[in-house]
């Protein structure tokens, strides 16, 4: 039997007006219903709103804050406890006050290089989609259809607007509800209350960064040199001059999924080299391990290494003759040495489980050197075959009655002491 379709048409001649809650938490994933349907109140006053939180007794997964100390001296310090890694309350701790604050590395530029392209992505329990319109501009919604929820797009690709796979509801590429399918007879409907919830948005060099903390205006899209400033602090000047080199062209994209904690990948990256030599023989070989050196700064810690010679007959060497090693709080790392440039990405996934995506670029003079590029990549995977290893043993150990807490090693783990630092001061708010 068939059934006419009524719908509304509106002409793409506005952006989305947005209004959030005051709440974090709240301000991720919901939005304020359309006044003329609202029942009662979403939110208290800042003040109360305020008072009633320190007036909270501390949850469960707060309290297991305390059980690290950062005032401890690296040398006297513990680590943070196995509970970090293991509690499943700590995660959405961590979601709420790492992670939806501030900015958020999410993928390339080269994803939406062109008119209408888009990629599609996670964070804790936030869907969001990053587009480029007709007219060159980016943009970022969280990808939630306003109708009835569903996921609006998937994926990566190329869209002239997003069409819900449900009910057929249609969005600009600026968030705009264009369609709304058989809405015959609805009552206080405005259109403009019902476009895609945006998100703040910004690129540096080859990188798509997100803000989910903020409010946004339709005008979400942030200047470059300002969102660096804010995810990179001191280090902007550092890492623009050493990472976000014209000369690097997008390669190719390689993702992992590992039981562990996503915490477990950081400290394994942020131990100074320590175990290079004791699991990755084929990279030490390549490095002047005792030229290892590690700084710390606000949000950003380095480490540089020296390269070395090879032991390959053919003086085959991806490393050149230094390597620097990034790590961007919380969870993005930039590694940089030779022709190369490679990226990673960790996501949380849940208490023991994460995501780690390598985005891989290479001086544009050597990326038809097939050969080379082959037998770099193969390198890189060895060693990644490596890190997992290593990082689903440290999960299982975590999760043993046998351990707690360990110590640090003073000469070469201050870039991990500095790490879980910061993950406290973030905890406590």
């Amino acid at each position: 039997m068939s059934m006419a379709t009524t719908m509304l048409v509106i002409k793409p001649l506005f952006s989305p007006l947005i209004h959030h809650q005051s709440s974090r938490t709240a301000r991720l994933h919901h939005h304020t219903i359309p006044t003329p349907l609202r029942r009662v109140p979403t939110h208290l006053p800042t003040s109360l709103a305020s008072a009633a939180a320190a007036a909270a007794p501390p949850s469960a997964a707060e309290s297991l804050v305390d059980d690290f100390d950062p005032e401890l001296p690296i040398e006297e310090a513990l680590t943070p406890p196995s509970s970090w890694y293991t509690d499943p309350s700590f995660l959405d701790l961590e979601l709420d006050r790492i992670f939806y604050r501030g900015w958020q590395a999410v993928g390339c530029t080269d994803q939406v290089k062109s008119p209408q392209a888009f990629f599609t992505g996670r964070l804790g329990s936030v869907e969001f989609v990053v587009c480029r319109d007709d007219n060159g501009k980016i943009h970022a919604f969280h990808n939630v259809c306003r109708h009835h929820a569903s996921l609006l797009a998937s994926g990566s690709g190329k869209k002239s607007c997003f069409v819900c796979p449900y009910h057929g509801w249609t969005y600009a590429l600026n968030g705009a509800l264009l369609r709304a399918t058989r809405i015959k007879g609805i009552r206080n409907f405005d259109v403009k209350e019902f476009g895609l919830i945006p998100l703040k948005v910004a690129t540096w060099g080859p990188f798509v960064l997100l803000n989910f903390e903020k409010d946004v205006s339709p005008n979400q899209e942030v200047e470059s040199d300002i969102a660096a400033k804010e995810w990179t602090g001191s280090c902007v000047d550092i890492l623009g001059n050493s990472c976000i080199d014209p000369s690097l062209t997008y390669l190719c994209r390689r993702e992992y999924t590992l039981e562990c904690n996503w915490k477990v990948f950081c400290d394994n990256y942020l131990d100074g080299g320590y175990h290079v030599p004791y699991a990755h023989k084929g990279l030490a070989s390549g490095l002047k391990l005792d030229s290892y050196s590690t700084t710390t700064h606000e949000k950003v810690s380095l480490q540089i290494c020296e390269g070395g010679s090879t032991d390959n007959a053919d003086d085959f060497d991806r490393l050149g003759v230094k390597a620097l090693y990034a790590f961007i709080y919380p969870n993005f790392m930039i590694n940089r040495y030779g022709p190369w440039m490679d990226t990673n990405l960790v996501l949380p996934l849940g208490p023991r489980k994460c995501r780690v995506i390598f985005d891989y670029f290479l001086k544009d003079s050597l990326e038809d050197d097939k050969i080379f590029v082959e037998r770099s990549l193969q390198d890189s995977e060895r060693v990644q075959i490596e890190d997992i290893v290593l990082c689903e043993g440290v999960q299982k150990g975590l999760e043993s009655p046998a351990y707690c807490s360990g110590r640090y090693a003073p000469t070469v783990e201050n870039a991990m002491y500095h790490f879980h630092g910061l993950l406290y001061r973030n905890l406590k708010g």
